[in-house]
């Protein structure tokens, strides 16, 4: 999509209603959209963490940024997801958060970067943390600069490629709740990009779509 055309619909993407579960579900493994309503998790004190879904121009037209995780001890390492990490003492809040990791992880200057707003928070039970994502943009093409010790490589998605259903299909894996099971996913650039961060790009997508008045 051409990116000068989408500029004009932020301010309606920035008014409009978020879907939340209804929008997390189209994405989540079926052994999840039963606790998806549910606030039980709050009982846990989950950690907090923040991430930016951030749009931005290449020769003309939206992209969004996705990094692939460098292999690491831990859950989330080796994954398909957007920059942003946990809440550390001195952020100031989520969104400082969110701006935060994504200058560490790829390099982003807080500066530059418009937040329109935050997206529905969601809780991924196998890390307990609770993410915040933000819907974040900027106006020049960018010279990504990966965290050699975080980030594998920056995966760029053209907009209208999210935007279209043939993106998504369904994979058998292992997860945390089962194995062997039919989980939806978005394929980006011959990842697979699952779980939590799929969720969220569904909300993401379906915000876009509507406003955009595609059915």
């Amino acid at each position: 999509m051409d990116f000068q055309d989408f500029l004009k619909y932020l301010p309606k993407i920035e008014k409009e209603k978020l879907l939340s579960v209804e929008a997390h579900m189209k994405m989540a493994p079926l052994e999840r959209i039963s606790s998806l309503s549910s606030k039980d998790y709050l009982d846990k004190n989950p950690k907090k963490a923040a991430v930016m879904m951030l749009l931005y121009p290449r020769n003309n037209q939206v992209h969004l940024a996705l990094i692939v995780r460098n292999s690491y001890p831990g859950i989330h390492a080796s994954q398909i997801a957007f920059p942003g990490g946990k809440v550390e003492p001195t952020d100031i809040n989520l969104e400082h958060t969110a701006l935060r990791e994504t200058h560490e992880e790829i390099g982003v200057k807080p500066e530059i970067v418009n937040v329109i707003k935050p997206f529905s928070e969601l809780y991924i039970p196998p890390s307990n943390f609770l993410v915040s994502p933000f819907l974040g943009i900027v106006y020049e093409e960018i010279a990504f600069v990966p965290s050699p010790y975080e980030v594998k490589r920056v995966l760029e998605l053209p907009l209208k490629d999210l935007l279209d259903d043939r993106i998504i299909t369904q994979v058998v894996m292992s997860t945390s709740y089962a194995k062997n099971i039919s989980v939806p996913v978005f394929n980006v650039d011959k990842y697979v990009v699952w779980g939590a961060t799929a969720m969220m790009m569904s909300e993401l997508k379906e915000t876009i779509r509507k406003v955009l008045e595609i059915n």
